[in-house]
């Protein structure tokens, strides 16, 4: 994991890299729990659970399907809302599969990342693509 550490600043880190690993799955959790905690006002338990599944979600995404060999995340703190952003080097954007209720594939974080988030943007390009998701504060 590499994490942005900007001199200039006293605010929580909002930007780190993880090599696409499965541990980069709960390290970004981790990273997303701190940043809520220096946050304040403080989210409430169900917003804060919302931005951290989400945070899950796009990664595990990332890491499983996405080309590249890492994957950014980016967490902002607006007003009224938390932007998770995944940033990873494949231009295809995130595609919706039919959920596996065997348990084997999975497919259940896509609808479940939209259906969290006000809304939800992919933007691609020749460098790969970022998803962004921006929740309620509570």
């Amino acid at each position: 994991m590499r994490t942005d550490h900007s001199p200039h600043s006293v605010k929580p880190l909002d930007r780190t890299v993880f090599d696409k690993r499965t541990e980069a799955v709960p390290r970004a959790r981790e990273f997303a729990r701190a940043f809520l905690n220096g946050l304040r006002p403080a989210l409430d338990e169900q917003a804060a659970a919302s931005v951290e599944l989400t945070v899950s979600e796009l990664i595990t995404n990332s890491v499983r399907h996405a080309r590249g060999e890492s994957c950014s995340l980016r967490l902002v703190a607006h007003q009224d809302a938390v932007t998770v952003a995944v940033t990873d080097a494949d231009p295809r954007p995130p595609r919706e599969r039919t959920p596996d209720l065997a348990g084997g594939t999975g497919g259940f974080g896509w609808p479940m990342v939209r259906s969290l988030a006000r809304e939800v943007h992919v933007s691609t390009g020749p460098q790969g693509k970022t998803v962004r998701a921006d929740l309620p504060r509570g």
